[in-house]
């Protein structure tokens, strides 16, 4: 078992940055474990700071390489590139889920793997960089991960719209049409989705903020899930 300080380090090694320890575990640390463990800091400031480095970054990456688009183009692709569903992708790539500070009832009803709970460590991780080593560096670290995504056209079109990509990719296997159902749970204020989605056997699930957002997780998950079959 190892420790944290280990755990972190081969977690920024991976990141390919320098952080701050006490930044990086901040941004770690998600509200349901500050909550458990009496109110302490949890990582949705360096969210929120991140977010916006998360956006400049991919806006100037594609205005400086695609001349050719429009602002509507150019939008239309940032908006795909700095989603949840496809922010919570690049998390899991680098196996992000392990390294969560979780309550105790958020991992146990599979937090590590929620989308939302990805993408918004994901962003507390660039703000933290931004932090610990500066807006270049910030940004270097923004393009290595969004990079792979652009860099495969399937997969960057089934980040964008994930639901489309599922329809066709099921039509080309020549099974049924995707089915979705979904339920709702938690107050007015604070509601959380749960999208199941199936097509002929394979049956995943998304979780999100919005109907529409765990419809695209679970659409993308079943995505990835019959790709990785052909």
């Amino acid at each position: 078992m190892t420790d944290a300080g280990t755990e972190h380090a081969v977690l920024t090694d991976e990141l390919g940055v320098d952080i701050d320890p006490e930044l990086l575990s901040l941004a770690l640390t998600h509200r349901s474990y500050a909550y458990e463990h009496g109110g302490i800091a949890h990582n949705e400031r360096l969210e929120f700071l991140g977010d916006s480095i998360l956006g400049l970054a991919v806006t100037v990456h594609l205005y400086r390489t695609h001349p050719d688009l429009d602002e509507g183009s150019l939008a239309k692709r940032r908006a795909s590139v700095v989603s949840t569903v496809a922010l919570a992708e690049v998390a899991r790539s680098i196996g992000l889920g392990a390294y969560l500070r979780l309550g105790r009832g958020e991992d146990q009803t599979g937090g590590r793997d929620k989308d939302s709970i990805l993408a918004d460590t994901t962003e507390a991780l660039i703000g933290a960089t931004y932090l610990s080593s500066g807006i270049d560096e910030a940004t270097a670290l923004v393009l290595r991960l969004v990079s792979p995504l652009m860099a495969d056209p399937e997969r960057y079109g089934a980040a964008m719209d994930p639901k489309t990509a599922l329809q066709e990719l099921a039509a080309r296997q020549g099974l049924t049409a995707p089915s979705y159902a979904v339920e709702a749970d938690g107050p007015d204020h604070h509601r959380t989705f749960t999208a199941t989605v199936t097509v002929g056997a394979v049956s995943q699930q998304g979780t999100g903020s919005s109907k529409k957002q765990a419809e695209m997780a679970a659409a993308l998950s079943v995505w990835r899930h019959l790709s990785s079959q052909s």
